[in-house]
């Protein structure tokens, strides 16, 4: 029976993907984004059910994958994709309605460029699942962090009192620029550490610490907008550890 309980955990993350994906279609990014951080919280407890069992095996793989697709990676597509639209839809075009909607109908075709996301998730997810290389490490970044970065924006919109961070989020070159490089990102051969622990010591693990703290201070201090700026930081210090690797050898 303790075989079945990784899997169970692992349908539990597929399951609030299927219910943020309906949120995100209806556009209630509130909802939608509670239900990606339940599934993600879902996806990081089955991998740790799996190692305290001892029960991993290929079919767990590939069912994790499978519901990371639905949670992070369709949703945040159609998230950055109702974001791009919703800008269009805000246009203020003093012009005859009949044609500023036939101008509006050609621009709202750019909106698709946010379901790059879905697609580079996908292409990820695949190469996570045959490339040996990412066992205690990762090589671009991992598909939940990319939706989490997405998934922020809306939250920062509603509940941030910061005005420029709306007015990048409500500007849709910003918006395509962030799907281009979250996409490249995701697929590039850019070594990014873990946060899993092999042992507790600052020595091996001080560029973990280093993040953990400086991101709980950033939550703290900056709520919702913390989270974009908390990836960021994680591709900083990943570069900055590749480096520092490389100067040693």
């Amino acid at each position: 029976m303790k075989k079945h309980i990784p899997n169970l955990l692992t349908l539990g993350n597929l399951f609030c993907g299927t219910l943020a994906t309906i949120f995100a279609v209806h556009g209630d990014f509130i909802n939608a984004a509670l239900f990606v951080v339940l599934g993600i919280l879902f996806d990081f407890f089955d991998g740790f059910a799996a190692r305290l069992l001892n029960v991993t095996g290929e079919l767990g793989k590939q069912l994790d994958s499978l519901a990371d697709m639905v949670t992070s990676g369709v949703v945040p597509g159609i998230i950055m994709m109702n974001l791009i639209r919703g800008n269009f839809m805000h246009w203020d075009i003093q012009i005859e309605p009949w044609i500023a909607n036939l101008i509006l109908n050609d621009y709202l075709i750019i909106s698709y460029l946010g379901l790059l996301l879905t697609l580079g998730a996908c292409y990820r997810l695949a190469k996570f699942n045959i490339d040996t290389r990412q066992s205690d490490s990762f090589i671009g970044l991992p598909t939940p962090a990319m939706c989490l970065f997405v998934i922020s924006l809306p939250l920062i919109q509603e509940y941030s009192n910061i005005n420029l961070a709306h007015q990048l989020i409500a500007n849709n070159y910003f918006l395509v620029a962030i799907t281009l490089l979250l996409t490249y990102l995701m697929n590039a051969e850019i070594p990014l550490f873990s946060l899993k622990f092999k042992d507790y010591a600052v020595k091996k693990n001080e560029i973990k610490y280093v993040f953990l703290i400086l991101s709980l201070l950033m939550i703290i201090f900056l709520q919702y907008i913390s989270i974009p700026l908390i990836i960021i930081l994680y591709v900083i210090l990943s570069l900055i550890s590749n480096y520092g690797k490389k100067a040693k050898v």
